[in-house]
Formats: C-alpha cells, structure tokens, sequence
C-alpha cells in the first residue's frame, strides 16, 4: 500500500474514531448541562483527521461562567476515560474564552487531545472557525484533499504542525510535495492565532 492509500485508510478510520468517542463520551450533552451549545471544528469538521488524534470543540455560551465550565468538564472526568484535563482562563483577552484539553482514552488504549474552547456568544471568535472551516471544505477539490491528507501523513509524529498551515499551503500556495510544504513553512511562519480563509 503507497502513502497515499495509507493516508486514505488513516484518515476514514480516525475520523469515524473521532465520531464515536464524542458520541460515547458524551461530549455533547456533558456541556448541555449548563446550557452551553458545542460545535465540531478543525479537522474532524472537515474530515481530515490523519495520525494526530485530536479533536476539536467550540462550545458556545451566553455568559462565561468557570464554575459552569468546570461543572461540564466535571460531567467528563466523571466516566472514567477523560484521565486529565488542563484548564485555562482566557475571559479577560481578547479570545473571551476558557480553554480545556482533555486526555480521553479510547477502546483500544491510544490517548486522544479534545480540546475544548469555551468561548462567549457574540464575542470575536464567535462562529470564526466554524466559517473557516466550511470555507475551506467548500474550496478543497478532491485532489487538493489528498495532497493535504498526504501531506499530513508524510510528517514526522515529533513535528508539530498546525492544519491551517497545511490547509493555506496546498489551496494558497499550490503545495503538492513534502519537500515543498518545508519550505513554504520556512517562507510562512506561524505567528499566533492564523486568521486565514480562502
């Protein structure tokens, strides 16, 4: 099997993964508890989920409250396979939010990242990566989604890569090759938030 297929393979089996650890973590209804309404976003969203197996949540409230953020994570922690969480307060920056990340393990023992961000309805973000996201599963040819899902399985497990870098590389800068997306990564450094939409 070629890195291409493998990819393929990869990707079809982490995302169907990603679906059932939310459906049978309860992810969704442990932050219906305090009134707060969750929204998949980044790579699961777009179905491009490869070797890092992470999930991401926006969860969207009226009002940030920390108490009713740690009562939802505490819904989590509660069935056993969330075994740490790490929690930051970002309500006073301009991300209005609370961020969580969250260790769960899945049926087969492989530890999976939910991050979770708390964030507050009406503020900057609200709705943003929801829109990036749709945005680029809208502008993605099937080409363009192997030569992400490809590129993506071609970097190494100690290499920290965010998606939106490899996203921007192939749509923006017509990156087909690992080689390539090296160097368009040294001409495009990662500064920050990336506020990036084709």
């Amino acid at each position: 099997m070629g890195n291409l297929e493998s990819a393929l393979a990869l990707s079809s089996a982490r995302v169907e993964q990603a679906w059932q650890i939310l459906k049978t973590g309860g992810f969704f209804e442990a932050w219906a508890t305090i009134g707060a309404e969750p929204h998949v976003v980044g790579s699961l969203r777009m179905g491009l989920l490869v070797k890092h197996r992470d999930i991401d949540l926006h969860i969207y409230s009226s009002e940030l409250s920390v108490s009713d953020s740690f009562l939802a994570v505490a819904h989590l922690a509660q069935n056993g396979v969330v075994r740490h969480v790490e929690y930051r307060n970002l309500i006073d920056t301009d991300e209005h939010c609370i961020e969580w990340h969250a260790g769960y393990v899945d049926d087969g023992g492989e530890e999976w990242q939910v991050d979770m961000i708390h964030i507050l309805r009406g503020s900057r973000y609200d709705g943003y990566f929801e829109r990036v996201a749709d945005r680029i599963s809208a502008v993605l040819t099937e080409e363009m989604r192997r030569a992400v899902l490809l590129l993506k399985y071609l970097t190494p497990d100690d290499c920290h890569v965010a998606g939106i870098e490899y996203y921007r590389a192939v749509i923006e800068g017509g990156v087909r090759t690992y080689e390539d997306f090296l160097e368009w990564r040294c001409d495009h450094p990662l500064l920050g938030v990336v506020e990036w939409m084709p």
